[in-house]
């Protein structure tokens, strides 16, 4: 009771000046981009304009809904913003909170969202479905689960063909793991530092970073050298960092593995690129000790890299089991594990079920994203975009010294923050205030890295120029406030 009195003294401050503008309509209000700036603040930019009004919102407000998630949800949620959104509604790449005020969306929903929020053609094949049957099981057969595996499957290389659907990424990872370790018969997993692929009890382990780590049994896991071209020892030598992996392999274990897993770049890691190189090498040396080789796609896949769908391939690897998750369902909970016939065969020495992997509704949906994604050549404009995007960041490095480097590709870009650009050192109270000045204009982005000094910058793929300009704009007034 303490801790919820404590929290709505805290929001009822915060949302003070809120309440004095709660009287506006939602269609005035959804006019207004941002809040007015103070007397002699630099002009608001102006927001790209956009042909979508919300309806009006009457349900409850910030602080009720505020006041309930702190009595009723677990005390480990957390939220961004010292004065927490209350997000009612999604158009494509805009969001709008209960006043109808509009935000452009620079944070995806820590990289789900990218077809768009609410698209039709997703939203029309997840009524559709929804209307003819939710749930079954898939012991009966039903079309939506095989047509969305078969879609999947061609957009996979080499004998990357058969899958298993889960409902997240956690999930996803957990089965990989366990199939590289029945396949291989082997127990040691290595992962990277710095990496993160969930937070159940095998994926918990091969997740290298403290603060997403509880106290718990985690075993037969090695954490590498991270090939971070920004903050590690070797710099942007690939097979130097690989070194390690060899090392583990021949010091930490039998000299057999189980298999090795990681993100083509890190995304909760804070957007770190692997060192160009290194996966060929790790890879090559997992093989030769009997090990699989899994991609973590759950970020970097799917189209959001542009360059190409998936984020392995922008290192010229093939691995032998990939696991997606997020991007897959624009939204809608469904993860992934695609492997070869051969390796697949491991999970009929018992039963394995999974009550919701493979849902109607969430594979109907899953299979529009597809679609879509082809129709709006989402990922050409995340490359080009992206890349229009990634060049107009530099060049807010070359003006802000607070930025010590820009990272990342297409729609999957990050910005880290320092207060020392020789001694790196994090600018972790800089990045909040500079996330609430963008906020007040009207821009949601993420943050993330083990210093909680990163922006993620993972919007919808159909994010425009304009949008990036916009955005450019925010943020520079935003890092000149600091």
């Amino acid at each position: 009771m303490q801790r919820l009195a404590s929290s709505r003294r805290l929001l009822q401050a915060a949302l003070a000046p809120a309440r004095a503008n709660s009287s506006l309509s939602a269609p005035a209000a959804a006019a207004v981009a941002a809040p007015a700036p103070e007397n002699g603040a630099d002009a608001v930019p102006k927001m790209p304009a956009f042909d979508y009004t919300p309806p009006p919102y009457d349900g409850p407000r910030a602080e009720e809904i505020f006041r309930k998630r702190a009595q009723f949800l677990s005390p480990s949620l957390f939220h961004f913003y010292d004065r927490p959104l209350n997000i009612v509604d999604g158009k494509m790449q805009y969001l709008f909170d209960e006043d109808g005020r509009r935000y452009l969306d620079a944070f995806g929903g820590i990289a789900t969202v990218c077809c768009g929020h609410c698209h039709p053609d997703v939203v029309e094949a997840i009524v559709n479905q929804a209307k003819r049957i939710q749930h079954s099981t898939v012991l009966y057969l039903n079309h939506a689960i095989a047509d969305f595996a078969e879609a999947l499957a061609s957009k996979m290389p080499g004998g990357l063909k058969v899958v298993f659907f889960t409902n997240s990424g956690t999930e996803a990872n957990e089965l990989a793991l366990m199939i590289a370790r029945l396949y291989t018969g082997c127990n040691d997993i290595i992962s990277l530092r710095n990496g993160y692929h969930g937070n159940a009890a095998g994926t918990m382990g091969a997740t290298a970073q403290s603060n997403w780590k509880f106290n718990v049994v985690q075993t037969g896991v090695h954490h590498a050298l991270n090939p971070d071209p920004y903050r590690g020892a070797f710099g942007s030598d690939g097979e130097k960092y690989a070194r390690d992996v060899q090392e583990i392999i021949e010091f930490g274990t039998t000299g057999r593995v189980g298999g090795f897993i990681s993100e083509a770049i890190q995304g909760v890691g804070g957007i770190v690129e692997l060192a160009p190189g290194y996966l060929p090498v790790a890879y090559d040396m997992v093989r030769k000790a009997g090990g699989l080789c899994i991609a973590d796609e759950v970020q970097a896949g799917v189209a959001r890299t542009g360059s190409h769908f998936w984020g392995f391939e922008g290192h010229g690897v093939i691995p032998d089991i990939v696991t997606m998750a997020k991007g897959i369902g624009n939204g809608i909970p469904i993860g992934a594990v695609v492997t070869t016939p051969e390796i697949a065969q491991v999970l009929t020495r018992r039963s394995y079920f999974n009550t919701f992997g493979g849902n109607p509704v969430s594979t109907a949906g899953g299979h529009a994203v597809l679609k879509v994604l082809e129709k709006e050549k989402l990922q050409e404009n995340a490359f080009v975009v992206g890349s229009y995007l990634k060049e107009q960041l530099n060049k807010l490095k070359e003006k802000h010294e607070i930025i010590g480097d820009v990272r990342g590709k297409g729609f999957l870009l990050g910005v880290e923050l320092v207060t020392d650009r020789e001694k790196k050192t994090p600018a972790k109270a800089e990045i909040s205030h500079a996330m609430n000045h963008m906020k007040d204009m009207g821009v949601l982005v993420g943050k993330g890295g083990f210093y909680g000094n990163v922006f993620r910058i993972t919007p919808p793929l159909c994010f425009t120029k304009e949008d990036s300009d916009f955005f450019i704009d925010v943020m520079d007034i935003a890092l000149s406030k600091l």
